[in-house]
């Protein structure tokens, strides 16, 4: 992420619930861990970056299965970014929209949500034994990211209980802004 999409309101806006969730909520002071879960909820936002992963015929691979299909055929970096990829989708979903996970039949929406979980930490910890010199996403981190995936996924979603009773409130709450 560049220094000016960092100055970016809404970018602040995500930093500022994390960091109130995940340090005074939930008791976890871990700076790189909020400033990447701040990051990926803005990247996010788009649409086209959360189907940046491509196939070899350059269709979008929507489905974790398809991005593991193209995980295993790349190599090095590409290889590390296509798991972060997986990871980062999979937190996304299983943190801030677990309802999305939810399909039809008895017990289906727990496997779902399951498996997400299961693919995801993989990813990360996958990713995070590939070297490399990218400085936005350490192998620390990711690591990290893989062995609390759901403890990072539930502060996910009380960030966005916390969105929820913002906006419940009209906007007469402060406002928190990196």
């Amino acid at each position: 992420m560049t220094l000016s999409e960092r100055g970016n309101t809404l970018f602040r806006y995500f930093s500022g619930l994390a960091e109130y969730v995940f340090q005074s909520e939930l008791g976890i002071a871990d700076p790189p861990l909020t400033d990447y879960l701040s990051d990926l909820m803005y990247r996010f936002v788009r649409v086209d970056r959360m189907h940046r992963v491509r196939n070899a015929i350059g269709q979008p691979a929507k489905y974790v299965s398809d991005m593991l299909v193209e995980a295993d055929q790349r190599i090095g970096d590409a290889k590390r970014d296509v798991h972060r990829h997986i990871g980062d989708f999979t937190l996304y979903w299983a943190g801030l929209f677990p309802e999305s996970l939810q399909t039809e039949g008895e017990g289906a929406s727990l496997d779902q949500f399951t498996n997400y979980c299961v693919h995801g930490k993989r990813a990360y910890l996958i990713a995070s034994t590939i070297l490399t010199e990218e400085e936005d996403a350490p192998g620390e981190v990711l690591e990290r990211l893989g062995t609390q995936f759901e403890m990072c996924a539930y502060g996910l979603r009380e960030v966005r209980r916390e969105m929820e009773r913002r906006d419940d409130d009209e906007g007469r709450s402060i406002l928190l802004l990196n």
